[in-house]
């Protein structure tokens, strides 16, 4: 995780996609959380948050807002979302959140 560059189909521009260091924890966190409940769970928790940010990759913007410039990408098969935001030209990831966790947590991070 970190960089990756991704070219918007649409528009022919170039996304540089950033996932901070919290996101990250985040979805270590989750990984762990998961493996305990059932080996491989963790992997296919993975899977899931890799096809979202690829997927928001080829549409940032075709995501609902959640919070001011904040979007949220919902991940499949488990209740967590990816929040992040678009800005010039890179796509900025602030968190990996549970759906039940207090949404406060993460808005002061954009």
């Amino acid at each position: 995780m970190g960089r990756v560059e991704s070219k918007d189909q649409k528009s022919g521009m170039i996304h540089e996609m950033t996932i901070r260091a919290e996101a990250q924890i985040e979805m270590i966190e989750a990984f762990i959380w998961y493996e305990t409940k059932g080996e491989g769970l963790g992997d296919e928790f993975l899977r899931a948050v890799e096809a979202t940010l690829a997927a928001l990759k080829r549409n940032p913007m075709g995501y609902p807002s959640a919070f001011k410039k904040i979007r949220r990408a919902l991940l499949r098969r488990f209740p967590y979302g990816i929040f992040y935001f678009v800005e010039n030209f890179q796509i900025v990831v602030i968190a990996c959140f549970h759906s039940s966790r207090d949404p406060r947590q993460w808005q002061g991070r954009a």
